[in-house]
């Protein structure tokens, strides 16, 4: 069949223009790639999330390490603070008591035997706060073995600085503790403190002394099980 030249023309513009598209289908699947069922489940399912410009997060492959927490060490302690602490852990126990140098107060010998312990740190006796060291302890003055006026004692001559339970922070071994049992106060029960640990803002704090007999006791423990509603106080001893 022979063409017109109009005719001729209109083919070649169909044609040119087919070969665009084409041109332009080829160039966008070269683009985004193949067409298979993952582009095309991607596209269509609603509930899978689109892609994002995030750097990939590492998938952990250990469980967390649960870090525990360890007791804040307490430095270490002087010669006269270790002199005073192995005196009392020598003799805390009944058998082991000191009784012929410096006799026994019945059942309230804690004074007596915290005094002791002060004179193993260092301190000297004087017109208040002494004993004659015969074996009879009833002989010895009233601060050497009451814990009311070992007390006033103290706080008389400055050989101490006195603290609260609330300043547990300051409180080291080798300080006194007192308790006063009725919240009344006076001071009805004395020791010497034998250790101290701090595990994060908990401060527990454990101290010698006779009647009861105790080693290691627990200031938490006396003030809270054995007298309830008992106060501690301590003395800072330089």
């Amino acid at each position: 069949m022979q063409l017109t030249r109009w005719q001729r023309l209109g083919l070649t513009t169909a044609i040119g223009a087919a070969l665009a598209v084409g041109a332009t289908a080829l160039v966008v699947q070269a683009l985004e790639g193949p067409r298979g069922p993952a582009h095309t489940a991607q596209t269509t399912d609603a509930a899978t999330p689109a892609a994002t410009d995030d750097p990939a997060r590492a998938t952990p492959t250990d469980p967390a390490v649960a870090v525990a927490v360890e007791p804040t060490a307490e430095p270490a302690l002087s010669a006269p603070v270790t002199a005073q602490v192995d005196y009392a852990l020598a003799h805390w126990k009944l058998e082991n008591y000191n009784a012929a140098a410096w006799g026994v107060l019945g059942e309230n010998d804690c004074v007596n035997f915290a005094s002791q312990a002060m004179i193993a740190r260092g301190w000297t006796m004087d017109g208040v706060w002494s004993s004659p060291k015969n074996g009879n302890a009833y002989d010895a003055s009233a601060a050497w073995r009451s814990s009311t006026a070992f007390m006033n004692y103290i706080a008389s001559t400055g050989k101490a600085t006195a603290l609260t339970d609330q300043q547990r922070d300051r409180v080291k071994v080798g300080d006194i503790a007192q308790f006063d049992w009725d919240n009344t106060g006076d001071r009805d029960h004395t020791g010497i403190v034998t250790r101290v640990e701090r595990v994060g803002d908990t401060i527990s704090i454990s101290f010698a002394g006779h009647t009861l007999d105790s080693d290691y006791r627990s200031v938490d423990t006396a003030i809270t099980v054995d007298h309830p509603g008992g106060r501690a106080y301590y003395w800072s001893v330089p």
